[in-house]
């Protein structure tokens, strides 16, 4: 297998461009010697009296495309090391009648003027002035034309794909188009008696027959698989991901169409670079990548990685005009949403060497550059080693420090829950953040030393005109960066008497991506039956800069899309609010009801009295064999609501970090906004009757 030099990424190396000055050079000597140093030779096309142009062209055109089919068939070139023109109707169409209008007029292309210079032609060099001033000009009013730069890009679009044939159909259709060609333009220079010396009907008979003969045996050679590990890629070349490191040649080659490519690539990882191997090549001063973040410029200037460049969305094709096949261009933000979308847009564009980094910066963070005392298993020695490497390469001194010695130890899985004594026990402990949910009046009469106090009301906002939303991940961050909290801290959540207080805390420390949490079983009931110091003196908290993501949180959806999964009928519908509010027969929105097919659980159901009339959650068992009687699996698709997000913040927490269902969505709008669209189907039914109310019935 050729490694091109499109695919080692050494176009504008020395080695590129030696090998271009020996090609161009050779390229040049061939058309002097056959004539196309002279602008007479070559207008003659337009007069109908020399159509050597018309032959070269079909020449060249048909000899590429019959090597080419038969290279890539015997497994001697990729078409991943080719370069492939995107289409862009307007440009081209607009382009092709400019130089049309211009080889016309000068009787010159670029290329031929060049070898008339060489010749001593004075009107080749009046030629190529006009040229360089035209670039001149294209480049200075560029701004103007650059919307008909892209007017009708189409990506790369191969004709055959167009007009719904194989490429051996296309490649024979060509051949056949270059014979008739070719007796068309003998017929027009000479006659139909085709009678000059060295050119005759057996001659041109023989050699149709040649060029026929040669397609279909390019087209009929036997295909060649590269077995895997037989492409020796060198190491500044557009690489596959890890994922795809020792797979057939053939399920890493371009596919037949723009879409096609782009799924394939997504099938293979091809699509992607790991956090670990980015990290690698970068420490190793990999030259080949070129690193781009496209977050805005305040998130880039705040924290990016080392040698990274900041260009906005909408600047990438002009930006990475220049790295168009030159090594690998990797894009990353804070998750995979943007840089999955401008990847696939820039495919379609004609980049094949655009990847995006898996788990984005977010991803980077956890996989890389978090302490090796806070990952959930521990390290071996050299593990330990490179996390500390990594985090000396990539972040500023004072975060590359590491963790404090008494950083604490999670006290079991985390997200999950803690009890008095455990907090008792490691109270005051670096790493360790207490947020105190409770009004603040209680709050500044007596809290647990060095506790943060957090009203809730402050976590949520108006969005988009709904009310109580929980706000986007961005705020969310900036505002536990003023409280002094950073990703690295432990924070345990104590809420006042109401579990559900503390669970809206924990999504929204969840959609923060920061799983470093636990909720205090009884909240602050509990800490005082166990005796916890308390003091009423306001802790220091230095502000910190906790990362923002700008990506979804992954477990909230929308009204539209519990709608649809409404109407679908495979996904559970939860509806935590109090009973009579589900059945409608009290209502504080503008409708009274529930979604149709939904369930109700009262949140309440999932709570329990302990010592001293605490509320707290139920035992993991007991909650298990209760929505094991609601919901058929683990992964069953299940929504969970209420009227604002709060009750439900609960339900969704109980059965994602207590006990383990991995598909449940979370509706925040909740009742709040379906009651306010009358659209949406709501039912009203009868609330189920109490045991006082069945015995009545009974005696009757």
């Amino acid at each position: 297998m050729i490694a091109t030099l499109y695919s080692t990424g050494q176009l504008n190396a020395p080695l590129g461009f030696a090998a271009a000055l020996a090609v161009g050079f050779c390229f040049g000597l061939s058309l002097e010697k056959a004539g196309f140093g002279s602008s007479r030779r070559l207008s003659g096309v337009f007069y109908f009296t020399d159509m050597s142009v018309i032959k070269v062209m079909f020449s060249a055109m048909l000899t590429a495309a019959l090597g080419l089919v038969a290279a890539e068939r015997m497994g001697v070139v990729s078409m991943d090391a080719l370069y492939l023109m995107p289409t862009i109707l307007g440009a081209h169409a607009v382009g092709g009648a400019i130089f049309g209008l211009a080889f016309a007029m000068g009787g010159w292309c670029p290329g031929t003027a060049a070898v008339g210079l060489a010749s001593g032609r004075l009107d080749a060099l009046i030629f190529l002035i006009g040229v360089a001033l035209g670039s001149i000009g294209f480049a200075e009013s560029y701004q103007w034309v650059a919307p008909l730069a892209s007017m009708g890009s189409r990506g790369v679009v191969f004709l055959y794909d167009t007009l719904g044939i194989t490429k051996e159909q296309m490649v024979l259709g060509l051949t056949v188009a270059a014979v008739v060609m070719f007796w068309l333009c003998e017929i027009i220079e000479r006659g139909p008696a085709i009678a000059r010396p060295g050119v005759s009907r057996l001659f041109l008979a023989g050699f149709s027959a040649v060029l026929c003969i040669a397609a279909l045996v390019a087209m009929n050679l036997p295909r060649v698989d590269v077995p895997a590990g037989k492409i020796q890629i060198p190491a500044t070349a557009s690489r596959p991901s890890a994922q795809t490191q020792g797979q057939p040649q053939a399920a890493q080659t371009q596919a037949a169409s723009p879409e096609a490519q782009l799924l394939a690539g997504v099938q293979t990882g091809r699509d992607h670079i790991e956090s670990e191997e980015l990290a690698r090549r970068l420490m190793a001063g990999d030259p080949s990548i070129t690193l781009v973040d496209i977050r805005s410029k305040a998130e880039f200037d705040a924290f990016h990685l080392k040698g990274a460049v900041n260009v906005a969305l909408s600047q990438l094709p002009e930006a990475l005009a220049a790295k168009r096949g030159q090594g690998i261009i990797v894009l990353y933000s804070n998750g995979m949403t943007h840089p999955a979308q401008a990847r696939d847009a820039l495919t379609r564009m004609g980049f094949n060497n655009v990847y995006l980094l898996g788990d984005g910066l977010d991803g980077f963070f956890e996989r890389v550059l978090k302490p090796a005392a806070l990952r959930d298993a521990p390290l071996t020695p050299e593990s330990a080693a490179a996390v500390k490497a990594a985090r000396q390469f990539f972040l500023p001194a004072e975060l590359a420090k590491p963790a404090s010695p008494g950083l604490l130890t999670p006290p079991g899985n985390l997200p999950g829950l803690v009890d008095a004594g455990w907090l008792k026990a490691n109270l005051g402990k670096p790493g360790l953040k207490v947020i105190d949910l409770r009004p603040q009046p209680q709050y500044n009469t007596a809290h647990l030393p060095g506790s943060l106090s957090l009203h809730l009301e402050s976590l949520r906002g108006n969005a988009g005109g709904l009310p109580s939303m929980l706000l986007p991940a961005p705020m969310l961050a900036q505002h536990l960066g003023q409280m002094g909290i950073g990703p690295r801290d432990l924070v345990v959540i104590v809420p006042g008497e109401s579990p559900h207080d503390a669970t809206l805390l924990a999504v929204a420390l969840e959609r923060v991506g920061h799983k470093r949490y636990a909720l205090l079983q009884g909240g602050m009931k509990a800490a005082l039956a166990a005796s916890l110091p308390l003091d009423a003196q306001l802790p220091k908290a230095p502000a910190t800069r906790y990362p923002a993501s700008d990506a979804p949180d992954g477990f909230t959806v929308t009204g539209q899309e519990v709608h649809a999964a409404m109407t679908g009928g495979k996904t559970i519908i939860i509806d935590v609010r109090p009973a009579e509010y589900f059945s409608g027969a009290k209502s504080d929105e503008a409708r009274a009801g529930h979604i149709p097919n939904a369930v109700n659980r009262p949140f309440t159901e999932d709570h329990q009295k302990g010592p001293g009339d605490v509320v707290q959650l139920k035992n993991a068992d007991d909650l298990a064999k209760a929505y094991a009687a609601i919901i058929a699996s683990k992964d069953s698709p299940v929504i969970v609501h209420c009227r604002t997000g709060h009750q439900a913040s609960q339900t969704w927490w109980v059965l994602t970090r207590l006990l383990g269902y991995t598909n449940v969505k979370y509706y925040d709008a909740g009742w709040t906004e379906w009651a306010a669209r009358p659209e949406w189907p709501a039912v009203v039914s009868p609330p189920p009757q109490s045991k006082d109310e069945k015995s009545k019935e009974e005696k009757k």
